[in-house]
């Protein structure tokens, strides 16, 4: 199939918007009351595609699943295997936020080399000095490494993003099919089965009010017999499935971070090439996970960027602020002075360890990558083992495919060729004779358990929770040099986590109130200025993909506000919840979604505390348009 039969909105035909904070005066029309044509509309039944595997997420688990698949095919196989990835943003990579230093193992294993890094030499900047500083209000102090963020003259400084465009290069020439600006919202259930028989992209052209626009689109439908969900952190198929599939059972909660970055143009005098810097401590208070980093790479840039915990439990802190505050610090500051920001971007990202991947696999689907979450906290590192899930979650599903004889000869495909044209010159619609199988693949859980990525993560499963300890940060401090330099995984106990970042956070009245000081527009931003550098864009008319319950703004309002005073406002980094002061309500203010200038980073999903935001998918092409990122 070319990629021009599928149709998908393209935002950047059209000049980009400047970000508002107009209240919308739309309200949603309930499918009930919709006329019969508008009803029908959304009904109809959707066109079918056929692929063997389909891969949701574009990013590095995903494209590597892609690679290994279709190398194996052309290897083992007969060159036929159809394997389609659909990718939300509107380029590869460009939803792709992380620091990122990459240690090269994954990538070394998927390209079939025991040597250096199999990307361009423009795109590596080795390591070449670091240090990790404990920072206190304008000085720091040298803190020792443990040996797994030991990063020296064997790992590299990327752009993630530029990372996975090119590997979304590699995948095409071996034949897998690319389609980006493409959201994918639901999974297509087999209801004599229970099993995922495919899944189904976002219908497109429906209103503010919810009703199809003149330009709707009925989303289309991919079956496979292999779902492969790679949508990175808290992806919204992943959170179904864990759901309805229950892999969570005994298995802990997630907990989640916070990223934030940006990229600097710097002086010359304050480049230093290949140089990583780790910090902890200021401007975090001791009961709140995170740290700093600044990361020198390319020709005169700098990656600079702060990752807080979401388990913190005062509603007063915004991630976004501390981040503002940690560059006025004079290891940061020195550094920044002079120099230009160009890009701003962030995301969440796993922080539950070993103890929170859930079950790997489900009736025609697997979770691969950040949906999994396979971060390594104590290295700051989840891409190399993303990669290293694809590998195995793709090597597990050629293996059934051989095993219950599924891949097809040159001649097979052909004669299922002419018999689907037949099928639609006589109106029909087409299923393969192998169509209803779906792949259940526990393999995959074992190649797991069997791996050096299961190892890795047992290694230093018990880090991450010491510091939700009674001694917090002093506390996690010293029993996670305990665990990295001596016992390394060895402790008789696996230490759990909390119940969710949620649950934990506590009412404002418990805290005293937060004020941060105000930005000089030289080192911090206000953060509208830092959200018109991500590149974000979603139409102006388009229902809400951030739902609350009825998208009753006033019954949110009462829910959340008393208690926890626009805590929205401050864990977003983009600006996209307020509170606005209305004399008129008997609170004081009215409640606002400023949907334009989400950057998909999912926080809101995750640490509302009510859990009364889910984070949809809007239309394909829309969102940040990140850069060196």
């Amino acid at each position: 199939m070319a990629r021009s039969s599928i149709r998908a909105f393209s935002p950047y035909s059209k000049a980009l918007r400047s970000f508002s904070t107009g209240i919308s005066l739309f309200k949603e029309v309930p499918f009930s009351r919709m006329t019969e044509e508008e009803q029908q509309l959304l009904t109809e039944q959707r066109v079918v595609d056929h692929a063997d595997v389909c891969v949701v997420g574009g990013g590095v688990a995903g494209l590597a699943t892609a690679i290994r698949l279709k190398q194996l095919d052309n290897r083992e196989g007969y060159g036929t295997l159809r394997v389609v990835v659909l990718e939300k943003a509107p380029d590869m990579g460009s939803h792709i936020v992380s620091g990122a230093v990459l240690e090269p193992r994954g990538l070394r294993e998927l390209f079939y080399t025991d040597d250096g890094i199999p990307l361009p030499d423009d795109m590596v900047t080795l390591v070449e000095e670091e240090h990790m500083r404990f920072l206190v209000p304008n000085d720091s102090f040298p803190v020792p490494e443990p040996p797994q963020m030991t990063n020296v003259g064997k790992n590299y400084i990327v752009s993630l993003s530029e990372v996975t465009n090119y590997l979304s290069e590699k995948a095409e020439k071996l034949g897998v099919e690319l389609y980006s600006g493409i959201s994918v919202d639901e999974l297509v259930i087999d209801d004599a089965s229970n099993s995922v028989i495919g899944v189904a992209t976002k219908d497109v052209g429906i209103g503010k009010d919810g009703v199809p626009n003149d330009d709707f689109e009925r989303g289309m439908q991919f079956n496979s017999k292999l779902s492969v969900l790679a949508e990175g952190c808290h992806g919204s198929l992943s959170k179904k499935a864990i759901k309805k599939y229950n892999l969570r059972d005994g298995r802990n909660p997630q907990t989640y971070g916070l990223g934030l970055k940006e990229v600097w143009e710097v002086k010359p005098e304050n480049f230093k090439k290949g140089y990583v810097g780790h910090t902890m401590g200021y401007p975090l208070s001791e009961d709140v996970y995170g740290g700093g980093f600044q990361y020198h790479f390319g020709d005169g840039l700098v990656t600079v960027g702060l990752v807080v915990g979401l388990d913190y439990k005062n509603p007063w802190i915004s991630p976004y602020q501390e981040f503002q505050k940690l560059k006025h610090h004079p290891f940061y500051s020195s550094v920044l002075k002079g120099g230009k920001c160009i890009s701003y971007a962030a995301r969440t990202l796993n922080e539950g360890g070993l103890q929170s991947v859930p079950q790997l696999f489900f009736p025609g689907g697997v979770l691969v990558g950040a949906s999994a979450g396979f971060m390594n906290v104590p290295k700051i590192k989840g891409s190399h083992t993303a990669i290293k899930s694809g590998i195995l979650a793709a090597e597990s599903a050629f293996k059934a495919l051989q095993k219950q004889n599924l891949l097809k000869t040159v001649e097979e495909v052909e004669k299922e060729t002419i018999l689907k044209e037949e099928a639609e010159e006589r109106g029909d619609e087409y299923t393969p004779l192998d169509g209803a199988t779906a792949l259940e693949l526990r393999s995959y859980e074992e190649a797991f358990k069997d791996s050096w990525l299961f190892q890795e993560l047992y290694e230093v499963r018990n880090v991450r929770p010491s510091f939700s300890g009674p001694f917090k940060l002093l506390g996690g401090l010293a029993f996670s040099g305990l665990v990295t330099l001596f016992t390394k995984g060895r402790e008789p106990f696996t230490l759990n986590h909390h119940n969710t970042d949620a649950y934990i956070t506590e009412n404002a009245a418990l805290h005293p109130k937060i004020v941060y000081p105000k930005p000089d527009g030289e080192i911090s931003f206000d953060i509208l200025t830092s959200v018109s550098r991500t590149g974000t864009y979603h139409k102006e008319d388009e229902r809400c993909h951030l739902r609350i319950p009825s998208q009753d703004y006033g019954l949110h309002t009462e829910r959340l506000y008393k208690a926890y005073r626009g805590i929205e406002n401050r864990f977003c980094p983009a600006g996209v919840y307020e509170y606005i002061p209305d004399e008129t309500k008997e609170d004081g203010v009215k409640f606002q979604i400023n949907a334009q200038n989400c950057i998909h980073c999912k926080t809101c999903d995750i640490k509302i505390p009510t859990q009364t935001i889910n984070w949809e998918v809007p239309e394909g092409g829309e969102g940040p348009k990140y850069q060196m990122t």
